[in-house]
């Protein structure tokens, strides 16, 4: 069951300025994070913005804004293919957990100079919530 939505755009521009070893990288991108980033050399703005929009996505997803955890406890990582997903930790996973999220899926995308980033939070129905309890219509509104 789909729990929450966020979605996030970033400018690319934006990023051109900061490297994997700057502030602005040490308060919002994890070790892994900034390794990663530090391999991209051709593509590191777009990869930043795109990273750092899935962070904002996934604070709107879980439905907190960013209250409570640091961005860097929302890790985006890239599995061998180079498909992003995310990685909870500290703080983030707490509240994750309270909120009976088991999975956050991501998607991000660049284009026009603009990065953007869809995060959808899921996990059980809610308790007490009884799909039995919706007569069923035979596919008509009433």
């Amino acid at each position: 069951m789909v729990h929450g939505i966020g979605v996030d755009i970033c400018r690319i521009s934006r990023m051109r300025s900061h490297t994997p070893d700057d502030a602005f990288a040490l308060r919002f991108f994890s070790d892994a994070e900034r390794l990663y980033l530090q391999q991209r050399n051709t593509s590191l703005a777009q990869t930043m913005a795109g990273m750092y929009a899935a962070k904002e996505a996934f604070a709107k997803a879980l439905g907190t804004g960013i209250r409570g955890f640091s961005l860097k406890e929302a890790e985006v990582l890239h599995d061998a293919d180079g498909r992003p997903f995310y990685r909870i930790t500290g703080k983030a996973l707490a509240l994750q957990h309270s909120r009976s999220i088991d999975e956050v899926l991501l998607s991000i995308s660049h284009d026009g100079g603009l990065a953007i980033a869809f995060a959808v939070a899921e996990g059980p129905d809610h308790p007490g919530e009884d799909a039995s309890a919706f007569p069923e219509t035979g596919g008509e509104y009433e």
